[in-house]
């Protein structure tokens, strides 16, 4: 069974180009609407916008009874990271950003987890001719490399995502990640695969999750959903229901246990609700699959009948005609 946590920056006062959504909220009281939602016992904190001191960060943990599901490493916020900061021409800029990783994972330590969770939005290109595509992935590459290397019982997850703040993010896809990490040859690297982003990037997430396990790489997931079309961070279900129950089957087939992080925008819905959703959603979903039955659904697979194989699932997924 996964456990739920939610990415603190969503807790608080949000923007997008034509509105600002919520109230804000310093990392106490976010901490405290967590609390106050189902299902939920983690949280995933940006460093370092969220608070830099460890010390802080734990005796709030301590007063909501909660645990760190990951460090999230912003490597895109600052006004010189606006070209990119791993892929930046400007070493300076790319030994800043590296930095910031190597600080997050001291951050991690200090908190007790051993996970940083990095999405590079800013690295990428947006017209032809506008950059080597080759130096770009070499930046990636050394920086990712150097970054990993330090504290290497911090695991730095790269998580993959096809574009936003760039036309085209260089590491777009889960096989980008895995090309990345194994051009590294460094091992305690893994990738964060978001289920918006995969259906963003023209993945189908079951397929990306299964291949990200058998790479035998560390892997993490984030929850949302969209209609493809723009990763609009919507609750779970809402647009891709049968994908995500498939999602979930393969959670539970391949035996992830672990933290399935929230990375839901609440923009004009309320908050605590949208929240629910995704841990409840998930858990109905797990347990349904109990009721049908793991290895029922497993003979479904590979199947040449498959419109016996699509009666089933509306028998015994969906349950139309009871």
């Amino acid at each position: 069974m996964p456990k739920y946590s939610i990415i603190t920056g969503f807790l608080g006062q949000t923007k997008d180009r034509f509105h600002t959504y919520n109230e804000q909220q310093d990392l106490d009281a976010k901490l405290e609407t967590v609390t106050q939602i189902p299902g939920y016992t983690g949280v995933e904190v940006v460093y370092p916008y969220e608070t830099k001191d460890p010390e802080v960060l734990n005796e709030l943990l301590a007063k909501h009874n909660l645990e760190v599901s990951a460090i999230n490493v912003n490597v895109k916020g600052e006004p010189e990271f606006v070209s990119g900061g791993i892929t930046s021409p400007k070493k300076a800029v790319r030994e800043k950003a590296v930095r910031f990783i190597r600080e997050a994972k001291d951050f991690a330590a200090a908190v007790g987890v051993n996970r940083v969770t990095c999405c590079p939005l800013g690295d990428g290109f947006e017209f032809p001719f506008q950059t080597d595509y080759r130096q770009g992935w070499k930046y990636l590459c050394d920086a990712f490399g150097e970054a990993a290397a330090h504290r290497p019982d911090v695991i730095l997850h790269i998580e993959y995502k096809p574009k936003e703040t760039r036309r085209k993010c260089f590491i777009a896809r889960a096989a980008d990640a895995l090309c990345l990490i194994h051009e590294t040859g460094v091992k305690n690297l893994g990738v964060t695969i978001d289920y918006g982003h995969s259906n963003y990037a023209g993945e189908h997430p079951a397929e990306a999750l299964s291949l990200l396990h058998h790479s035998g790489y560390p892997y993490y997931i984030h929850i949302n959903d969209n209609d493809r079309s723009w990763d609009w961070d919507f609750f779970t279900g809402s647009h891709n229901l049968l994908d995500y129950i498939e999602f979930v089957w393969y959670m539970k087939h391949l035996g992830y246990d672990d933290y399935v992080t929230s990375d839901t925008h609440p923009t004009r819905w309320d908050m605590k609700r949208m929240f629910e959703i995704n841990a409840r959603l998930t858990e109905r979903i797990w347990n349904l699959l109990d009721r049908v039955g793991m290895e029922e659904i497993r003979s479904w697979l590979d199947n040449d009948d498959y419109p016996t194989t699509w009666q089933a699932i509306e028998e015994r997924i969906l349950r139309f005609g009871e």
